[in-house]
């Protein structure tokens, strides 16, 4: 990984400096609350020590897709009371990010201040990364902070442009991350085991390709398990399976053999005719699954093999869950997996990374989130990152 600059490498007195920090603030909200704070609480560290060495924090951030326009559905104002609250800090509002406004608010301000610019997606410049714009966002600055990593995969004006035309540092969440995806991918202790779920191969068919010749084994698990299955000639009767997609999967399969890399396929199934909570099931061989079911989770003696695969590991890079984790019984293998993986972790035998939205909500619900080496609320940008892509965001930090 290139070199970056972080926060260590700020001038010794940023006293008074206006510091445009890049936040994720797009958060869940219902009736006007934030319904989760996961994100903001990301970004605490870097706000409060910028704040504490006397930077005027002027902090930067979309949320929702307004494409360009005022939508009063999408500002940030309600964000701010949260933010306030998580920070233990008093955090003012501009009520726009360019323009008279945030110049006035943003002269107003004493050293140590924290004030919140509107939704910079406000401004159909922001996702066309306009330099115009970029130029009129970075007048108010001194300094760069990007700390969204969340959205480093786009080359916007608050995340690329701008990082251009000021000194620009990570944030410690982006400095965080950075490092951890270099432990996961990057330059990994072997062997390195990627575990790989969800419901379509045809959405993650950069992902892996990228791994196959990365890592050292790759589990393949949920409904794109079935789709690998089918391509290999097993009957995965009416189970979720993109059977146009044999020919990729095989491809995949060769690409894999031929970098060295094991390919690790569900050997059991849990089985149920519907897919709704408590459905009566059953566990089969994946060569034995009735004509009228469908595969809702993998079974026990796949968990072992995963497991197995797991404890051979010193990394793990993990995206997707092995089954339909959303309702029990099948969140079962998920759970046995994150489990063992979060043990192996806290023994200090294994380095575990795991990011994508689905992801994240499976360790949560297993419970060892807490026990992962780190676990990346970034979604697409984690994916576009396990893919082996450049992300804007970041090549501008290192530039």
């Amino acid at each position: 990984m290139a070199k970056f600059k972080t926060l260590d490498d700020l001038p010794a007195d940023i006293a008074g400096k206006r510091a445009l920090v890049r936040v994720d603030l797009n958060v869940p909200m219902a009736d006007g609350v934030v319904t989760d704070r996961t994100r903001i609480r990301r970004v605490v560290p870097t706000i409060t020590e910028l704040s504490g060495k006397g930077a005027k924090v002027v902090l930067l951030a979309h949320f929702g897709r307004p494409k360009g326009k005022v939508v009063p559905e999408m500002s940030l104002r309600p964000v701010a009371a949260a933010l306030e609250e998580e920070l233990d800090h008093r955090v003012d509002f501009a009520a726009d990010c360019i323009g008279e406004e945030a110049k006035t608010e943003i002269g107003e301000m004493a050293d140590g201040d924290i004030l919140l610019l509107e939704n910079t997606r406000f401004h159909a410049g922001e996702e066309k990364n306009d330099p115009d714009l970029a130029k009129a966002i970075a007048a108010n600055g001194d300094i760069y902070v990007n700390d969204a990593f969340s959205a480093a995969h786009r080359a916007h004006a608050s995340t690329e442009g701008i990082a251009r035309l000021l000194p620009a540092y990570a944030g410690r969440t982006m400095q965080a991350e950075l490092e951890a995806l270099e432990k996961g991918l990057g330059n990994p202790e072997r062997p390195v085991v990627a575990i790989v779920g969800g419901a379509k191969v045809s959405t993650k068919i950069d992902l892996l390709k990228n791994l196959v010749r990365r890592v050292d084994a790759l589990v393949i698990g949920g409904g794109m398990a079935n789709t690998f299955l089918a391509a290999k000639g097993v009957d995965v009767a009416k189970s979720l399976c993109e059977h146009d997609l044999a020919d990729t999967a095989n491809a995949i399969l060769q690409e894999a053999e031929s970098a060295g890399c094991a390919i690790v396929l569900p050997v059991d199934a849990v089985v149920a005719r519907e897919f709704k909570a408590g459905a009566e099931n059953e566990t089969v061989d994946v060569s034995a699954v009735p004509s009228d079911a469908m595969i809702l989770d993998v079974g026990p003696a796949t968990v072992t093999l995963v497991n197995t695969w797991i404890g051979k590991a010193a990394t793990l890079v993990w995206n997707g869950p092995l089954g339909a984790f959303e309702i029990e019984p099948f969140d079962k293998a998920t759970v046995a997996a994150a489990k063992f993986a979060g043990e192996q972790t806290a023994a200090g035998k294994l380095v575990s990374v795991a990011g994508g939205g689905d992801t994240v909500a499976a360790l949560n619900h297993a419970d060892v989130a807490d026990s992962f080496t780190y676990v990346s609320t970034a979604g697409g940008a984690f994916l576009e990152w396990m893919e082996g892509k450049e992300l804007p965001g970041v090549a501008a930090l290192t530039a």
